[in-house]
């Protein structure tokens, strides 16, 4: 089915937000993915207030659902993935006014995730736009995709992670280049540098991150998260941290039905038959 969620923003008449639960693949509904469809196309998809509060809602309550195992985040329309945050509602901010509307703090909602996220990126993905994406878990990009962070250029830096999230995916010198200068990079050098999962032709965008996202959902959610989750230390752990949360996480999966199911189907050469639990 296809959810639209978030409040109305005066004078809209529709959501900027669309779930698609269960997503359809090419064969039909995928079991266990989620589809969410960044909804303003006219404006590039462009991160106003309302419409990162609405994003951040509809992710919070797929993370929720137990039947939801993977999440594709995607942007309408074709030629953005999102262009940036909404200038406009910005350029009169000031420190004050955009710390008590508290909207920064939704993002947050994204690197909380424990559900994998995969962002299918066509056209532009610059400023909020290529943060968002940084934040997700892998990046399937079209080959027609732009990244870049060219927060310098107005006059102020990256405010949602990009300066953090940049680096730890390409190094501090190259990271240092992309955000001094403002310049954007096309998809085959954002793979080349290592932000990217993958590239392919921009038709084929939506489905191949879908189809990555049903694989990782067919598989045991238990130990997919916690996969995911010791991946993500790895960026903010010393290396001897990281290795006991691994450790720790490694040994507590063998309290799990799954482990027993998996490890017992591999030995009897079957099919593993995942509960979850």
């Amino acid at each position: 089915m296809t959810e639209d969620r978030g409040s109305k923003e005066a004078g809209a008449d529709r959501p900027l937000v669309r779930v698609e639960r269960p997503a359809r693949g090419p064969d039909g509904p995928l079991d266990g993915v989620a589809l969410v469809t960044l909804d303003r196309p006219e404006a590039l998809n462009a991160l106003s207030f309302r419409l990162v509060a609405e994003l951040a809602d509809a992710l919070e309550a797929l993370d929720g659902d137990p039947e939801v195992r993977a999440i594709v985040l995607t942007g309408a329309g074709g030629r953005a993935f999102a262009a940036g945050a909404d200038i406009r509602e910005m350029a009169d901010g000031t420190p004050e006014s955009l710390a008590a509307k508290g909207s920064f703090d939704r993002w947050d909602a994204v690197g909380r995730l424990r559900t994998p996220l995969i962002a299918a990126v066509r056209g532009f993905a610059l400023g909020g736009g290529c943060e968002l994406a940084m934040a997700c878990d892998m990046i399937v990009a079209a080959d027609t995709a732009t990244f870049g962070q060219p927060e310098v250029k107005l006059g102020v830096i990256p405010g949602a992670g990009g300066t953090q999230r940049l680096t730890r995916a390409i190094g501090k010198a190259r990271a240092m280049e992309l955000v001094l200068t403002g310049r954007s990079i096309d998809a085959r050098e954002a793979e080349r540098l290592g932000l990217v999962t993958r590239v392919v032709p921009a038709e084929e965008t939506v489905p191949a991150a879908l189809e990555l996202a049903g694989r990782i959902a067919a598989l045991p959610p238990m130990a997919v998260r916690a996969a995911k989750e010791a991946i993500a230390r790895a960026d903010e752990m010393p290396l001897s941290a990281g290795l006991a949360w691994e450790r720790q996480a490694f040994l507590g999966l063998f309290a799990s039905d799954d482990q027993k199911e998996g490890m017992a189907a591999f030995l009897d050469k079957r099919p593993a038959h995942w509960t979850g639990r």
